[in-house]
């Protein structure tokens, strides 16, 4: 997973490996690194359906140079409204290491009371944050007694979640639940810094 060139093989053959119109990745993903020296990456491909019933595809290249964390994204669109063809949008964002807040990750692991230190999760969400989105969750305030019919306004909790990549032994392999566990291991290392 480590590379010292913008366009190291491994990446590019990492993006071409996962099928998904790998020269438009590719070119979007070059474009935003330029000449920087790439740490780490992770390239997650996921199909989704959706109501009706279409394969919709998706893939997400994350990319760690020593001052960035590049973000791309690129999802498939079918025709409609006034477009005849399928077609294909590709977004990348540049995000200073400083600028991110957080690095979670949440590991799943089987029969945890079998657990053995170094066992690798079976499935792992990475989420980053850098503060450009937030979700905010309210609910009704109450004041604890339950006849109480007053309005007590709203609690509620702001959560930062720029970022969330599930990857899972299952759908996606054990390999890829061991290069997410690297990225993140190097991305919180880059961001302690």
């Amino acid at each position: 997973m480590r590379e010292t060139r913008a366009t190291g093989h491994g990446l590019r053959t990492a993006i071409e490996r996962s099928g998904y119109y790998p020269a438009l990745v590719a070119d979007a993903v070059e474009s935003a690194i330029e000449d920087e020296p790439v740490v780490a990456y992770v390239v997650h491909h996921e199909a989704t359906f959706d109501p009706a019933m279409e394969v919709r595809r998706h893939v997400t290249v994350l990319v760690l140079t020593a001052g960035r964390l590049l973000v791309c994204h690129t999802d498939e669109h079918p025709p409609g409204e006034g477009v005849a063809q399928p077609h294909a949008s590709t977004t990348t964002e540049a995000v200073k290491l400083h600028r991110v807040q957080s690095v979670a990750v949440t590991r799943v692991v089987p029969d945890p009371a079998s657990y053995v230190p170094g066992m690798p999760p079976t499935e792992v969400v990475l989420t980053i944050g850098w503060g450009a989105i937030a979700h905010i969750d309210l609910e009704p305030a109450t004041c604890g007694d339950e006849s109480c019919d007053a309005d007590h306004g709203y609690t509620g909790s702001v959560t930062a979640d720029d970022l969330s990549l599930r990857v899972s032994e299952a759908a996606d392999g054990a390999e890829a639940v061991a290069n997410v566990l690297a990225f993140a291991r190097e991305l919180s290392a880059a961001t302690a810094r």
